[in-house]
């Protein structure tokens, strides 16, 4: 691999990082419905707003989000759209995963 592909791949790998923690899961999967506040996803969250804001955070370092400041509070947003087609190849294979588990034990 050359050093270029590399980057690339180490590139990627931070992102799948990001992705890589059920809360920032849970935290993109809420923000795919549209802006919310960050106190708003700290009580969805049901976790401290600073535990809330490390992993919007690094969600946003990713290129995942992006944020707006409203005077004193902070929403955030989708900054990729193609997040809701992710989580449903996610679903898709959670799918599939059950199904060969349940042929293997129904079998």
């Amino acid at each position: 691999m050359d050093r270029r592909t590399r980057k690339r791949y180490e590139a990627r790998a931070e992102i799948a990082k990001a992705l890589a923690h059920p809360t920032r899961l849970f935290l993109l999967e809420e923000l795919s419905h549209g802006k919310r506040c960050v106190c708003e996803l700290t009580e969805l969250v049901g976790a401290d707003i600073s535990t809330v804001s490390k992993h919007l955070a690094i969600l946003k370092n990713a290129g995942l989000v992006q944020d707006e400041k409203r005077g004193l509070q902070v929403f955030y947003e989708l900054q990729c759209p193609c997040i809701p087609m992710m989580f449903r190849c996610l679903e898709s294979i959670l799918a599939a995963n059950a199904e060969r588990k349940y042929e293997s034990v129904s079998g």
